[in-house]
């Protein structure tokens, strides 16, 4: 239920930008992709046997500044992509992937950025009897996101154009199921775009002058929530619960600035701890450490129409059981608006490349 609620969220990103005014323009793209693994973890090295190799399908919806967030971000396009991906290793097998996608644009468009978030379904994930090899993927659905720059030209013949650079590739369940030490692919892309009806496209709407926006400090008061493991094979999921309050300033319509702090309650800690008192009774865990943690983080929000991208940085300022994960964390998501005062995200909490936890939040704003 959870991953069907991410991939709804996910693809929220396509939907609420279909409504505009006048008619929407679309266009395909194809690309080819040959790359390598890169090994940001030795515990993977004996998965890296080949070149993957692989598809990565397109489904853009143009914009021309018929809202004003299109011409602040210089006319991007919305869309879905699908992905298939050969490992080139027996124990990692195949993915298949579905994303919802921005294309950002530079140099007169001729410089295309991707950046996609969605779900991948991988056909041989981590088995204790049949495949324990595979100690890259846990689960056999994952989260992914891939980035893509590609130069890009369109309507090179009638709608028919033509694409290619470097693409890379990051699957991971956040510590969903254990094990979970993850993929990153990067690869050369080669491919093939197509403008419908290219023939009727409109001008892009002027930008016009920069209006000045700001707004006073607002508070936000969050509840963070969602499942994880111990990070040990065969641990189970354990429910977690943050607390939020932090402080924002928005400095004009793209730039939000965050500050603020939140408790962590996480089963899976608890029992951690518990964990290596038994485990290694001669060790320095007595089993009486406090799970709690307390963090305080800084952060920015990146707006689109009713989107935004979420990046925080924070450090845990109360951490009595310092062996479960490093003091600083980071947190990268997206939240969408629901009404002017309430909120909900999708965000991933890691320590450095060590995903903790996909956390499902909802939040309120004064």
């Amino acid at each position: 239920m959870k991953k069907i609620t991410a991939l709804i969220f996910l693809f929220s990103i396509f939907n609420s930008s279909a409504q505009e005014f006048g008619k929407n323009y679309y266009s395909f793209d194809a690309s080819y992709f040959y790359g390598t693994i890169a090994e940001h973890n030795p515990d993977i090295a004996h998965l890296i046997t080949g070149h993957p190799t692989g598809l990565i399908l397109g489904f853009n919806k143009k914009s021309f500044g018929f809202e004003d967030w299109e011409k602040r971000y210089n006319y991007p396009d919305v869309g879905a992509s699908f992905t298939y991906q050969d490992m080139k290793n027996p124990s990692l097998g195949e993915n298949y992937g579905l994303y919802a996608h921005m294309n950002f644009y530079l140099f007169k468009r001729n410089l295309m950025f991707r950046i996609g978030q969605g779900l991948v379904y991988t056909s041989n994930p981590y088995n204790p009897d049949d495949n324990y090899k595979n100690n890259a993927y846990g689960s056999r659905l994952l989260s992914s996101t891939y980035l893509m720059a590609n130069y890009k030209k369109e309507k090179i013949f009638e709608g028919l154009g033509l694409q290619a650079g470097l693409s890379l590739i990051h699957y991971s369940n956040a510590d969903f199921k254990s094990p979970n030490s993850s993929t990153n692919t990067i690869t050369f892309n080669l491919g093939l775009n197509y403008v419908l009806d290219n023939q009727n496209l409109p001008n892009y709407i002027p930008k016009g002058p920069r209006e000045k926006y700001t707004e006073p400090i607002h508070f936000n008061f969050v509840l963070r929530s969602g499942v994880n493991t111990m990070g040990i094979i065969g641990s189970k999921q354990y429910p977690f619960l943050t607390f939020s309050a932090y402080a924002d300033k928005v400095l004009n319509h793209k730039s939000t600035l965050q500050a603020g702090t939140e408790v962590f309650f996480s089963k899976a800690m608890e029992e951690r701890i518990y964990y290596q008192s038994v485990a290694f009774p001669s060790g320095n865990t007595t089993g009486d450490e406090d799970s709690k943690r307390v963090g305080v983080f800084v952060g920015h929000q990146l707006n689109f129409n009713k989107l935004s991208v979420i990046t925080h940085l924070g450090y845990y300022a109360y951490y009595p059981y310092e062996h479960f994960v490093d003091q600083l964390y980071n947190r990268v998501g997206l939240q969408r608006k629901i009404t002017e005062d309430l909120w909900a995200s999708l965000t991933v909490r890691s320590h450095y490349a060590n995903a903790e936890a996909v956390e499902f939040s909802i939040g309120y704003r004064l």
